[in-house]
């Protein structure tokens, strides 16, 4: 599967663009600000119908202008053509669509195009806290896993709302243990269930993980992922019965998958205070690629790859190897952006891959040939 041709109607920087794309890489070269980030989120919103930086939906109209769209013809295996097409008007709902057939719930698309990005921001994983890892834990189960996101979502819910009574019990003065216990069930069952599937994930993805961090190191350091949750100790209910006090003087419910995290350790040290940049950087894109394996094996498809900025701070046998790695069959359609002309130029003089270069310039777009 990949996309071989994409239409942007008035979309962030770019008041229209027609383009075709190579099966294998693209890359996108222009100065900070010239839309390379753009077509990259625009690609972003035909696998998850959203953008992967701005949730808010009319801010990526383009300035002075009532509406985007957003249209990308993907060739299948079969060699027969989707068409996928995100409009967003000022003042009505987002209209998505495949094969001019509109989505009532935009969740019934999510994972019909696979899709991993990787981005600057992801560095957040390293240096946010817990919350961000376990969105990310969140956001690739339940791409292919409904069930658990329903789970998620009552589970969170039911948080909440006894978040919320357990501050007016101690706003009001008033405790009434009764009421608390009324969102046990919507905690307890899909808590356990959450966690157990959060484990089988990690079990599974680690050893992914830790090989294609050695492949892009050589095997220069020791690294691992460790999985961390009170639900490892103790099952929810427990949890509950156990921090009933507590949650009652913090107003706050203090024990469950809520509090779960993941550990990133080098050379049996945190990865975000004793590693380099170069090594925070090697560590985020190896989890992106283990991220893809784990993709392509559960789905059978290959999904396609976004690559934003990610070769800063990266030396030259590490970018290297990293576009070797892609440039395989393993790996499907990958798309790059880069400051650096240079840089590109170097990476397909030694790797003689299938691609296509694109200069980018104020919302324009030139193909290019730089070899």
């Amino acid at each position: 599967m990949w996309l071989r041709h994409l239409n942007l109607i008035q979309f962030k920087n770019f008041g229209e663009l027609e383009v075709d794309f190579s099966p294998k890489i693209n890359c996108f070269i222009g100065e900070n600000g010239a839309g390379k980030t753009n077509i990259l989120d625009a690609i972003y919103y035909l696998s998850f119908t959203r953008s992967c930086f701005n949730s808010m939906d009319v801010q990526n109209i383009l300035h002075g202008e009532e509406f985007f769209a957003i249209h990308g013809d993907y060739v299948m295996d079969s060699s027969l053509e989707n068409k996928v097409h995100c409009i967003q008007k000022k003042g009505h709902a987002k209209e998505f669509s495949l094969d001019e057939k509109r989505y009532e719930r935009m969740a019934d698309h999510i994972g019909l195009i696979p899709l991993v990005m990787l981005s600057p921001y992801d560095n957040d994983l390293i240096y946010d806290g817990s919350e961000a890892r376990r969105k990310y834990i969140d956001g690739v189960i339940s791409q292919f896993d409904h069930p658990y996101l329903d789970d998620l979502l009552i589970y969170n819910k039911a948080l909440a709302n006894r978040n919320l009574l357990l501050r007016q019990f101690a706003d009001s003065g008033r405790f009434d243990p009764e009421m608390l216990e009324i969102y046990n069930p919507q905690l307890i069952g899909p808590g356990n269930r959450i966690f157990e599937k959060r484990q089988k994930f990690i079990d599974q993805f680690v050893p992914i993980f830790e090989k294609y961090y050695n492949l892009i190191s050589a095997e220069k350091e020791k690294i691992s992922l460790h999985y961390v949750s009170q639900l490892a100790e103790k099952p929810m209910q427990t949890l509950l019965c156990e921090n009933f006090d507590r949650d009652r003087l913090t107003r706050y419910t203090n024990g469950g998958i809520h509090k779960d995290d993941l550990e990133f350790i080098i050379e049996n040290y945190p990865i975000k205070r004793f590693g380099s940049q170069g090594q925070q950087k090697s560590f985020i894109v190896a989890i992106k690629l283990a991220q893809f394996e784990f993709t392509r094996e559960l789905t059978g498809i290959k999904p396609i790859l976004l690559f934003d900025d990610i070769f800063d701070k990266l030396d030259e046998c590490r970018v290297e190897t990293i576009v070797r790695l892609v440039g395989s069959e393993n790996f499907g359609q990958v798309f790059i952006t880069d400051t650096q002309a240079n840089r590109v130029y170097n990476i397909f003089i030694e790797n003689p891959i299938h691609h296509k270069i694109f200069m980018v310039r104020n919302g324009e777009l030139e193909e290019v040939d730089l070899i």
